[in-house]
């Protein structure tokens, strides 16, 4: 796919880190699936990934975790 944001690139599959913060909580989960511009970098995360990963921050929220770092694990 040609990257949306530098419109040159093409995208390839790699890992990101993902940062989400709410509140006082931060979680920040390593190694998760993407889809990364060779030309500018930006990363693209699939709907089932991105789900995995809001499920993920949201129990990390409920219990009460400041700061959480995490490698991703497929669900």
């Amino acid at each position: 796919m040609t990257c949306v944001i530098c419109k040159t690139g093409e995208t390839h599959p790699g890992a990101a880190t993902v940062t989400l913060e709410r509140d006082n909580a931060t979680v920040v989960i390593k190694g998760v699936p993407a889809r990364v511009c060779g030309n500018c970098g930006e990363e693209y995360i699939e709907e089932l990934v991105t789900a995995s990963l809001l499920k993920t921050a949201e129990e990390a929220v409920r219990a009460g975790v400041q700061v959480d770092v995490r490698t991703y694990a497929a669900a």
